[in-house]
């Protein structure tokens, strides 16, 4: 190609002619083909062979990885569209949320006023919580049990006393909160009755993790299957308070498994999928962050245990009993074997809890190793051992001293310590 050098106006005009290099990247935009352009690297980025690219898309979409992917990503928006079409009349306007603040300040600021007894607020409660089958289970066996059951003001919201035997669940809440939170405590009571209610610090650290994000998820899994039974048995408000909660996403994932097959509330596939949606969320930080700071202010001496298999062994026993339901299967126990080992489940992500966990390990095993040595420094400070002979009493004829025995002669083996 030619390139001309000149001074403005003036006659006197060089030209100057040189070779270009060969075009080493070339691009087609419809039909016509430039001739020269930008050379970006030795080998072209793409090719304007569309006949080989249609072929290698034929290879990509018979290979049965992509199409058991692609059968997933359609059955997932087939259930995410059918639940979309039932979620609709749970939508709160904004406001109806101002209308709810309103009631709840003039709720706050109304006297107290004791017009039912609460024994018959709870027999109300009770007879509503009872259309969920799983409640039902739970105040059937809390009563086998010897576990009592009353509304109370003395707790912030519900607790479950393992000492008392008593399950108190606050009484000036409304009623969804109610149901839910007595769901829940009915839970932690069937998972302490159950051999799934063991404190994780107990075991050693790493399985401690796991156990206390476990306990903590199969509790809102069961409040949130009460609320989808009681949304069929026509409680929709109960549903209503899961939908417009922070458990909404909860929530979303047990109802689009139970809409696409309801066997799947008996089966356990409904909870599990709710059960692996916690994990998957930032769920995990908050609960990992209570746990470590309870080992940290543990003043009595960290109380997991050393042993890493002993610790597996019980943290794998509790995992099973916690995927125990009083009816169905158990949804935990098919996928127990990749929960005990998948990062997922097992990992710290955040890096502020992994540093205080590590922090921990590493402060239980110097501790170990300082025991260690004091004792072996104790034992090596032994300068004697003290050896009790029998005693010895010289018989008669040496008492008359008659010259025959006069004693005898005892070797005592020394024995010499290097310090």
């Amino acid at each position: 190609m030619d390139n001309t050098t000149g001074t403005g106006d003036s006659q006197d005009t060089e030209l100057q002619i040189w070779p270009q290099e060969v075009c080493r990247f070339a691009y087609t935009l419809g039909n016509s083909q430039p001739v020269r352009c930008t050379w970006i690297s030795d080998e072209p980025l793409f090719y304007s062979d569309y006949d080989d690219a249609l072929d290698e898309d034929d290879f990509l979409l018979d290979d049965p990885v992509l199409r058991a992917l692609e059968m997933d990503i359609a059955d997932l928006r087939a259930k995410t569209t059918a639940y979309e079409k039932i979620a609709q009349e749970f939508a709160e306007v904004e406001e109806q949320k101002v209308s709810m603040f309103r009631d709840d300040a003039a709720f706050m600021t109304a006297p107290v006023s004791v017009s039912v007894s609460l024994e018959d607020q709870f027999e109300e409660l009770k007879a509503l919580a009872s259309d969920s089958r799983l409640v039902s289970q739970y105040l059937s066996f809390a009563a086998l049990q010897g576990v009592d059951v009353h509304l109370s003001n003395q707790v912030v919201d519900a607790s479950y006393d393992r000492g008392a035997q008593t399950i108190l669940v606050r009484a000036d809440m409304n009623r969804a909160d109610q149901i839910l939170l007595l769901a829940r405590e009915l839970r932690r009571m069937y998972q302490h009755r159950h051999g799934a209610g063991l404190h994780p610090l107990t075991l050693h650290p790493d399985y401690a993790i796991l156990v206390n994000r476990s306990q903590t998820a199969d509790l809102i899994v069961s409040m949130i299957r009460v609320a989808w039974e009681l949304h069929l048995a026509g409680h929709k408000d109960i549903w209503s308070r899961i939908e417009n909660s922070p458990m909404a996403d909860l929530g979303r994932a047990f109802a689009r498994e139970a809409i696409a097959d309801f066997r799947s509330i008996q089966n356990g596939v409904a909870a599990r999928t709710t059960f692996e949606s916690w994990f998957l969320s930032e769920r995990c930080r908050k609960a990992d962050r209570v746990l470590i700071q309870q080992m940290l202010a543990d003043y009595q001496g960290y109380s997991f245990s050393d042993n890493m298999e002993a610790s597996r062994v019980i943290a794998t026993d509790i995992m099973r009993a916690l995927g125990d339901v009083p009816f169905g299967q158990n949804y935990i126990e098919t996928a127990l074997s990749q929960i005990m080992v998948d990062p997922v489940f097992t990992d710290v992500r955040d890096r502020s809890n992994a540093n205080f966990l590590w922090f921990i390990k590493f402060e239980r095993s110097f501790t170990e190793a300082e025991k260690e040595v004091a004792e072996r420094k104790s034992q090596e400070r032994e300068s004697a051992v003290v050896i009790a002979f029998p005693e010895r009493f010289a018989d008669r004829k040496s008492a008359r001293g008659d010259g025959q025995e006069s004693g005898e002669v005892v070797d005592l083996l020394s024995r010499a310590v290097v310090e």
